[in-house]
């Protein structure tokens, strides 16, 4: 199975083991399922991690998380979004997320964002908490 894992996942994963997010993680780390993702997604995750306070929240020094960054682009499936052709009205900035799950012909996208979350009418759409039950 190959997923879509918007940010706000990934980094509420990171953030506790408890939870759905935390759950979808620890799958993930035993290689329950793939992961698709963008360069687009792959920075804006390096940029937040280096944020203070997420670091700080996460106890992970900049070391650790360029380390991680690699790490992510050695076991996800980066795909090339530049040919997709979708929005999300509500919110522009979460088209890239989109994208992939498009260009990745990934069988869902599991978020925590609204914006996102409106489209599953048109998209194979999850929360953290749906997905964490299929697990």
């Amino acid at each position: 199975m190959k997923i879509v894992l918007d940010s706000n996942v990934f980094l509420s994963g990171f953030a506790s083991s408890r939870g759905a997010p935390g759950k979808i993680i620890a799958a993930w780390d035993n290689h329950s399922f793939d992961i698709v993702s963008c360069e687009y997604q792959l920075a804006e995750l390096a940029r937040v991690l280096a944020y203070p306070r997420v670091s700080k929240l996460l106890r992970w020094n900049r070391e650790e998380i360029q380390a991680f960054i690699r790490q992510l682009y050695l076991r996800v499936e980066i795909v090339d979004i530049s040919g997709v052709a979708v929005q999300v009205p509500a919110d522009p900035d979460d088209s890239p997320i989109l994208a992939s799950l498009i260009a990745g012909n990934a069988d869902y996208l599991v978020s925590g964002d609204n914006d996102l979350i409106a489209l599953r009418e048109q998209y194979p759409v999850e929360t953290p908490a749906e997905f964490a039950r299929r697990l």
